[in-house]
């Protein structure tokens, strides 16, 4: 049979090319393939690029936010969209062949499990998994081979088409940009790891003129009818009109579309955005400028993985317009202004030496040699993800005919884990399933040809009820007894929600920082 094909090349060295070939051949052999990203973005900027080059009759998309043509012989959705069909439906999925595209979200803590069901769920499918940084991955490859039978075929490069610079600045962020554009390196990518940083950056950035008047105009001439009516409308058409971007999640895709617009026609010199530029955003830039190597989490903050630096730095140096990309990183901010207020006693601007600034609590360094560490590194393995929850079981409980425990019990031993880990994993779906079954949602019967025992849902659940949380249904009992003239009104809702979570992370990160301020300003 075909092969499947691990794709592990730099940005720009035409994977999405490989990837429209196997759509093509399904569907020339009136075959079902399905297109797969991690953010909807991606997604839905995949989905109108398919339709351009199939015709809107043939693609399809789902996100869960939205289903256009559902049937159509080329689909695009999330990950997690898959894997929900490939868990109830199993071999029976109609599913031909898979793009799994930005493949090394296969380690994500949060989200690594959906990239690993496809995998396990559909043995009859044809995978082509891509990414610009795999690392090694011949475990998961031989995995993949064993389950399906067939062969899989693995093709790496490290050579960039567009090869980049490296540089380490120590000057002020508005200093650097300056340099950098005066030095004909924009289009510039300012990276952020939270969306309030990146929108209050690019507000920062309007008190400088970037932006030459012609340019000003041409801006002017291409927002053109361009709606901007919603309460954040006006603060996006202000700084675009000023040559700055703003691109995250958070945006509606409008405004997002407009400033992959803007960019690519070269009218933009700056864009602050988040690190989802590493996810294959179509926005052509010159330069990558990390404002920090610090990452935070969800759980703490610490420095960047080489796979995620790697990820990001590569979306520098555009192909077939720039004959080199430059990747640069700003010192922090703290021994930037130490070594500004250090040169101005030095030289006798000022007569007082000056008091060196220190970083905020909890803040996590990095310098030259961080950076320089993160470029030689290559990426980490991928770890696999795999986890047992009461979503997963009732998914797989709720397939018409045979066991479903027995099917939980064979996705667990075909799992891409360690002997002990799928111990512990059986020992939780124990766990689980008693729960489960105390709370009245699965029923055990003796089979009626008295061969052991049958696992059923009962006839009254709806086919696709979904349990992410245990106690879910007591939050959509409760939200409608609550008065919603209160005053604390939205208290009560965040309590009821919070009330309802296994482990609601960021209240529990929150009031735990809170008690460690106030016994710090105790001890002080």
């Amino acid at each position: 049979g075909k092969k499947h094909v691990v794709l592990s090349t730099p940005t720009g060295s035409g994977k999405s090319l490989v990837a429209l070939g196997l759509h093509f051949q399904a569907m020339s052999e009136g075959k079902v393939s399905v297109y797969t990203a991690p953010i909807k973005a991606l997604v839905s900027e995949k989905f109108f690029a398919l339709r351009k080059d199939f015709g809107a009759a043939y693609v399809g998309m789902m996100t869960g936010d939205a289903t256009i043509n559902r049937d159509a012989p080329i689909l695009c959705c999330t990950a997690e969209i898959l894997a929900n069909m490939a868990l109830s439906e199993g071999e029976r999925t109609r599913v031909d062949a898979v793009v799994m595209d930005e493949f090394h979200y296969y380690a994500d803590k949060e989200r690594g499990m959906a990239w690993q069901v496809p995998l396990l769920a559909l043995p009859h499918t044809q995978f082509l998994l891509m990414s610009a940084t795999l690392g090694d991955v011949s475990g998961i490859a031989d995995a993949l081979a064993r389950r399906s039978g067939r062969a899989v075929a693995s093709v790496t490069s490290v050579e960039r088409p567009v090869p980049l610079d490296f540089e380490y600045r120590e000057t002020p962020l508005t200093e650097t940009l300056e340099a950098l554009i005066a030095t004909g390196r924009a289009p510039i990518y300012l990276v952020h790891f939270t969306q309030r940083e990146a929108a209050e950056q690019a507000q920062a950035l309007t008190s400088i003129n970037f932006t030459p008047k012609e340019v000003k105009e041409r801006i002017q001439v291409a927002l053109h009818g361009a709606r901007f009516d919603t309460p954040f409308g006006k603060e996006v058409n202000k700084l675009l009109r000023h040559g700055i971007g703003l691109h995250h999640a958070g945006l509606l895709p409008r405004y997002r579309l407009l400033v992959e617009q803007l960019a690519q026609q070269g009218l933009l010199k700056v864009i602050c955005g988040t690190d989802t530029l590493g996810v294959g955003v179509n926005i052509p830039i010159r330069t990558v400028l990390f404002t920090k190597l610090a990452k935070y989490d969800g759980e703490t903050t610490g420095i960047l993985s080489a796979r995620d630096f790697k990820q990001i730095a590569g979306r520098a140096g555009r192909k077939g317009f720039d004959d080199r990309g430059s990747v640069v990183c700003q010192a922090p901010e703290h021994i930037i202004d130490n070594k500004r207020a250090e040169a101005r006693f030095t030289t006798g601007e000022t007569k007082k030496r000056p008091v060196k600034k220190q970083p905020e609590t909890g803040f996590v360094g990095w310098d030259q040699n961080t950076f320089q560490r993160l470029i030689d590194k290559p990426p980490e393995p991928l770890a696999s993800r795999f986890s047992i929850t009461h979503g997963l079981m009732m998914t797989l409980l709720q397939r018409e005919a045979g066991d479903g425990y027995a099917r939980l019990v064979d996705l667990v031993a075909r799992s891409h884990e360690s002997e002990t880990h799928k111990r512990r994993h059986l020992q939780r779906a124990r766990v689980l399933f008693r729960a489960l079954r105390e709370a009245g949602l699965i029923l055990v019967e003796p089979r009626p040809d008295g061969s052991g025992a049958l696992v059923r849902v009962p006839g009254d659940l709806q086919n696709d009820f979904s349990l992410h949380q245990a106690h879910s249904l007591y939050l959509v009992e409760t939200l409608f007894l609550i008065d919603t003239e209160r005053e604390t009104y939205p208290l009560d809702v965040a309590s009821v929600v919070e009330s309802v979570l296994e482990n609601p992370k960021q209240i529990l990160q929150k009031q735990q920082d809170q008690a460690r301020q106030a016994l710090y300003h105790q001890l002080k």
